[in-house]
């Protein structure tokens, strides 16, 4: 039964009022309508209507009273359990945004490569015959017996980047050699190579920052001789813009030659 048809029935019931005065009255008029005469055959041929009527009415209120009874015990409809629940409505408003993780700047890159310090190798100490045994400024020592030297600025030099030039003269094979060449850092000053005119595999060359200077060395191998003749050793390097000074630059050369040990030093002229 669906829940119109409960309701209205649940209606009828609780409005139902048996009239029980009204029950016997029609039973009275039943049986005051039998002949006199026949009174004692009446009674008898009555009894079965007044039992049908007495059964009528008692049917009619059996009926009632379990009609009220089945819908005053029977639930309320229940909801359907299986039914999904319906989602909850958005809020209204804007949603606040999360805030994003800060990337920290990467420092800005320089326009220039820069050449790592490496470690001084061991290998012949230079000669101190006649010299403080490292470049200096000031002062010059430029030959001594069958070796020769002079220091310049290549002339491929600007206002950003200088390559200076150690040029050996010998009259005589060498079997020890070692070239140091140092630039004074007067600002900015970054090693961007460097080069010599004899076999590479002949020489151990190192770059390293000392005492406020960019310092170049080439050191000849063991078993290595260097020929008699004119041999250049040149280290190039980025600066501060700008003229640069180069009075206070040096190089100095020790070797070993027939005679024994032979050093000289010197600086660099600007150029003309």
């Amino acid at each position: 039964m669906n829940e119109e048809l409960t309701g209205r029935l649940r209606a009828a019931a609780e409005a139902h009022q048996p009239d029980r005065a009204r029950i016997l009255a029609r039973v009275e008029r039943g049986m005051s309508g039998a002949p006199v005469r026949h009174r004692e055959s009446s009674r008898a041929r009555s009894w079965p209507r007044i039992a049908l009527a007495s059964l009528a009415a008692a049917g009619t209120l059996a009926v009632g009273g379990f009609a009220v009874a089945a819908i005053v015990q029977s639930p309320p409809a229940q909801p359907d359990v299986s039914a999904t629940p319906a989602a909850p409505s958005a809020p209204s408003g804007n949603p606040r945004s999360t805030p994003s993780t800060r990337s920290t700047p990467s420092a800005p890159a320089t326009g220039r490569p820069t050449t790592p310090d490496r470690s001084s190798p061991t290998g012949p100490s230079p000669s101190a015959s006649g010299a403080t045994g490292s470049a200096q400024p000031g002062g010059a020592h430029v030959q001594e017996g069958p070796l020769s030297s002079a220091g310049s600025l290549g002339a491929n030099s600007n206002t950003f980047w200088t390559q200076s030039n150690i040029t050996l003269k010998s009259t005589q094979p060498l079997t020890a050699l070692t070239v140091e060449l140092r630039i004074r850092q007067t600002g900015a000053v970054q090693s961007t190579g460097s080069w010599r005119t004899m076999p590479a595999e002949d020489f151990t060359v190192t770059v390293q920052h000392e005492d406020g200077a960019v310092v170049y060395r080439w050191i000849l191998k063991p078993g290595r001789t260097v020929p008699a003749g004119q041999h250049v050793f040149a280290g190039q390097y980025n600066h501060a813009a700008g003229e640069r000074e180069a009075e206070h630059d040096g190089y100095r050369v020790d070797a070993n030659g027939p005679r024994g040990t032979l050093s000289v030093w010197g600086g660099f002229p600007p150029a003309r």
